[in-house]
């Protein structure tokens, strides 16, 4: 498995890749094949190498990883990145699941690190245990939503609730009387509309912006 390690501090940096190179669990090899110290060096680099992971620091001089996260998503929806960080900031997380990171850990809880990168190189989405139990907080604050603004309909509206609510597709159709394909058809309307990536993202939105 190869990885790519972003962190402005080289001492951070070389000793997550004796960790993570250390690692030989599972008889599956993790190779750290780049190192950069920016976010514009995650950019690049992910481009120049497309790793199955990249472990990234948030805090960096110039571009930050949350922001070179979001690069790299615009060009790579399925990439792959961990951000790894000593910060437990509320808006550091809900940019995070805005953005679609596929995990988020604190640099004290580096025992499972290369357990998480397995794991999210698998498909999986980890946060965290410190960052799970401040996710209901996060995602119940109140706020109000202007559904005609962005041009979403009273059906559309109706199928997000649905999804916030955690109905599958065949299920939302199933409830709203209509075809699984319309159901995606409008789905991708509404990630359109809202400038989202997928169901989770809208249901992170749901409870984020629309929630009362």
């Amino acid at each position: 498995m190869r990885i790519i390690i972003v962190d402005d501090d080289p001492i951070v940096s070389m000793s997550l890749k004796v960790i993570i190179e250390a690692d030989k669990a599972e008889g599956d090899a993790l190779e750290v094949v780049a190192i950069g110290n920016s976010g514009n060096d995650a950019v690049k680099l992910y481009e120049e190498h497309k790793p199955d992971v990249i472990v990234m620091d948030i805090r960096m001089e110039g571009m930050n990883g949350l922001d070179a996260s979001e690069e790299i998503i615009k060009v790579a929806p399925d990439a792959k990145i961990l951000l790894l960080t000593t910060f437990l900031d509320d808006e550091y997380i809900n940019k995070a699941l805005k953005v679609g990171v596929k995990g988020y850990v604190l640099k004290q809880d580096l025992a499972g690190l290369c357990s998480t990168i397995r794991a999210i190189n698998d498909g999986q989405i980890v946060f965290g245990s410190r960052i799970v139990s401040k996710l209901p907080d996060i995602m119940n604050r109140k706020s109000t939503f202007d559904y005609e603004a962005h041009g979403i309909t009273d059906r559309e509206k109706e199928m997000i609730e649905l999804v916030a609510d955690g109905l599958s597709n065949k299920e939302i159709a199933s409830k709203m009387f209509l075809s699984e394909g319309t159901v995606r058809n409008m789905m991708s309307a509404v990630l359109e509309k809202l400038n989202l990536r997928d169901r989770t993202q809208l249901a992170c939105f749901y409870y984020q912006e629309i929630n009362p």
